[in-house]
Formats: structure tokens, C-alpha cells, sequence
């Protein structure tokens, strides 16, 4: 008769089993735990709105923190450009 087929081997498994299961268990529960953390991190409309004006902050500054001329003019321009539309066709209408 092999060990494995005696009542006290069976419970041995058993045993370490459960162990294994429990640990297991609370091995998902922290991954789990930290799911969840990293999920409310993102969904924060504080950390959204940080990660949006990082993106468009970095449009505007390399690397070094520098401006990068091209891009704040191109936006200027096209600031002006709106703007004026609106002056011309502001005019156009009021012209009685």
C-alpha cells in the first residue's frame, strides 16, 4: 500500500492544500488591492486634467523646458486669424 492512499497523507495534502489555496487567495487580493488603486489614480479628474495639460504643455517646451517658437506662433496665428474673421464678419452684418 502506497503513503498516498493513508488517511494521514490524505489530510497532509489536504492541508497543504488549503494553505496553498489560502495564500493564493490573499496573493489576489493585494494584486487586486493594487488594481483598483492604480484604476482610482486614473480615473481622478485631478490626475486627467494634470495628463492633459502635461500633453499640451509639451507641445510648447522640448526636453529642456525651452518654448519652441514654432509651435506658439503657429497657435498665435491662428488666434489672430479667428479673431479677425470674427471682426470681418461682425462688420459685414452690422453694415446698415
Amino acid at each position: 500500500m502506497s503513503q498516498a492512499s493513508t488517511p494521514a497523507h490524505r489530510s497532509t495534502d489536504i492541508a497543504r492544500s488549503q494553505r496553498d489555496i489560502q495564500a493564493e487567495l490573499e496573493a489576489a487580493r493585494v494584486d487586486l488591492a493594487g488594481t483598483i488603486d492604480q484604476l482610482t489614480y486614473r480615473v481622478n479628474p485631478k490626475t486627467i486634467i494634470k495628463r492633459k495639460l502635461d500633453d499640451v504643455k509639451a507641445q510648447f517646451v522640448d526636453e529642456q523646458g525651452k518654448p519652441r517658437p514654432e509651435k506658439i506662433a503657429a497657435v498665435a496665428g491662428a488666434a489672430v486669424g479667428v479673431v479677425a474673421f470674427f471682426v470681418v464678419v461682425r462688420k459685414l452684418v452690422n453694415r446698415d
